[in-house]
């Protein structure tokens, strides 16, 4: 073989490893908060536009993925918990508990189990478009409460529109964030086989068609595809979403052979989450599954066996996604 085609296809291989590397997602949560600086927010912490996801504060980079908020940038005013408030967190928009309490993992350790243990919960963890820049005190207020309508929740964080229902455990984010709540919602419960209440369904069409993607959500959605070598077909517009919406779960291909894809705790039916104080019962698609508060959470492997305690079925399930 002579030199000259020894070389040509030496470059041809390093330019297919090149590109293989360049479309390669995060191996872990950690590493997808730098990527996500290194390669998609890199030039946005000092605009409003878009700012941090759910109040548009801009911020001074700080270590490998944090970052300073500057607070005055948007009016944003302190509730409660100033440490939280001057630093910028990487919000899971569908929030980690819910990816891990499909996942049989969760039930057997919580979050650290299903990092050691559950390839899937790790590629959902470490997905960048479900991840953005938010004021850390807003991310710890949202926790995992439901997307909503909190009209009757006081402003309460100056300028910042978005709003925390604590008694009733729901998060209304801003005007300019919606679209992309709602988009982001699409693709991680499209991609990784998750279930959504036919009310989220509702909520999130609407709010996909009253604000569509602004030219930074397309912007970010291009930057994200060129490092995972993946798109939110919901933003791109390859893909949109309908009530009964039928999942591709294209995320699942990605897997290890071998490796769990499915939820597999309670395999003989699905994992009923009682509410100790109410007596009413949940199933994982209905709205407020989530919702319950821990100290009153009391679980059973079956509707029947929620029955026989003197559980009744709450009155927002009976519509399954």
């Amino acid at each position: 073989m002579s030199f000259p085609f020894l070389r040509f296809w030496l470059t041809i291989l390093l330019l297919f490893s090149a590109a293989a590397a360049a479309h390669s997602p995060p191996a872990n949560f950690e590493e997808a908060k730098q990527l996500l600086r290194q390669q998609v927010y890199f030039d946005q912490n000092q605009s409003s536009t878009p700012g941090t996801l759910y109040c548009g504060c801009s911020w001074r980079w700080t270590g490998a993925s944090g970052g300073r908020v500057d607070l005055a940038s948007c009016g944003y005013q302190v509730r409660a918990l100033p440490q939280r408030a001057a630093r910028i967190e990487w919000e899971h928009v569908v929030p980690a508990s819910w990816l891990g309490r499909q996942r049989q993992c969760w039930q057997q350790g919580g979050r650290n189990h299903c990092r050691d243990t559950d390839p899937l919960f790790n590629l959902m963890e470490a997905d960048m478009h479900n991840l953005a820049p938010v004021i850390g005190e807003v991310n710890a207020d949202r926790s995992n409460f439901r997307f909503g309508h909190a009209s009757q929740a006081a402003a309460m964080y100056g300028r910042c529109g978005s709003r925390t229902d604590f008694k009733k455990r729901i998060f209304e984010p801003r005007r300019e964030a919606r679209g992309m709540v709602a988009r982001i919602n699409f693709y991680m419960h499209d991609r990784y086989n998750l279930k959504m209440s036919q009310q989220q369904q509702q909520l999130f069409m609407q709010w996909h068609r009253a604000y569509p993607p602004s030219a930074w959500e397309l912007e970010r959605n291009r930057r994200i595809s060129a490092v995972t070598g993946q798109d939110n077909p919901f933003v791109s517009g390859a893909r949109q979403w309908t009530i009964g919406h039928k999942n591709s779960a294209v995320g699942l291909k990605l897997l290890p052979a071998g490796s769990p894809s499915q939820p597999t705790a309670s395999n003989a039916g699905p994992r009923v989450r009682g509410n100790r104080s109410s007596k009413i019962y949940h199933l994982p698609h209905c709205p407020n599954y989530s919702d319950i508060r821990p100290h009153n959470v009391v679980s059973f492997d079956n509707e029947q066996q929620a029955r026989r305690a003197g559980y009744r079925k709450a009155r927002n399930c009976n519509n399954r996604t």
